[in-house]
């Protein structure tokens, strides 16, 4: 059976997912829940409840044979069915084969320097993606994968092979059940995994006041990466764009200001990381 992956949206040019112009393809699927998560309907996958149906004006959600079904032709990307969804999913997903999203990629590759492929969380759908990428080879292009970093490296190990770089968020350490719902620290120890086999691109921290230890993720990441110079650290401020209005609600007192942030990256600086980047 050939392997088949559900997709949230393709972007096809993107200069923010690696070096370069980059296809980014965005997964559904995530096994993490961030408070502050920037696209929240990539997380779970529609349960078909029909509830965004009513609430689309040109009628491109239906209900058939109790499955929600999407006409992309009708759609004007209101995103009142993503709106209106209490469930983090979307009913706007596609499923695709390696061939047929192999022909999509093919279709821009002149255009770009590689492929990223983000979510939700990829490395869900790993077996998928290595053999994208592989397909992906022979067009010449970079094959990079966007993470959360919560993967069990003994079951993704092909994926691992096939990628070129892996771009990594460390959400936090201490503060990591209360953020994103995991109790583990796997994430810091798939880091120092991918970064001994020279695949990280960069990693990132999104800047939460309070939400975040803030001090204990930064130096812990930076006694890391102060051992590898070409690896971007990049901090993030957290900010409303994407958010529901409950998570606008919960992070509006937690936005660290400019001057904050520009004293976050001296301190990453003084403990030895080369390349610091605050955005």
């Amino acid at each position: 059976m050939k392997p088949r992956a559900v997709v949230n949206k393709i972007i096809p040019f993107s200069n923010v997912d690696g070096p370069g112009n980059r296809l980014a393809v965005f997964l559904q699927g995530c096994n993490i829940n961030c408070v502050y998560c920037h696209n929240p309907e990539t997380i779970k996958h529609c349960n078909h409840c029909g509830i965004c149906i009513n609430h689309c004006p040109t009628k491109a959600i239906k209900l058939a044979e109790d499955k929600v079904t999407y006409e992309e032709g009708l759609c004007i990307g209101c995103d009142q069915c993503i709106k209106i969804c209490g469930f983090s999913a979307s009913p706007r997903t596609k499923e695709y084969t390696v061939e047929a999203l192999y022909e999509v990629i093919e279709g821009y590759a002149p255009f770009i320097r590689g492929i990223t492929v983000s979510g939700g969380e990829p490395t869900l759908q790993a077996d998928f993606i290595a053999a994208l990428f592989k397909r992906v080879k022979g067009l010449n292009l970079s094959c990079f994968v966007d993470t959360n970093g919560f993967f069990d490296r003994g079951t993704i190990k092909e994926l691992i092979t096939v990628t070129d770089q892996f771009m990594i968020d460390i959400k936090a350490i201490d503060k990591i059940a209360a953020l994103c719902g995991r109790e583990d620290q796997q994430h810091l120890e798939n880091l120092q995994y991918l970064l001994s086999l020279h695949k990280v691109y960069e990693v990132r921290t999104v800047i939460a006041l309070e939400m975040v230890d803030i001090e204990n993720t930064l130096g812990t990441v930076a006694k890391i990466l102060r051992n590898y110079p070409s690896v971007a650290y990049k901090l993030i401020s957290v900010h409303t764009t994407g958010l529901t209005p409950i998570q606008k609600e919960n992070i509006k007192n937690k936005i660290p200001s400019q001057a904050y942030m520009e004293e976050l990256k001296a301190y990453v600086t003084t403990l030895g990381v080369k390349k610091v980047e605050i955005v």
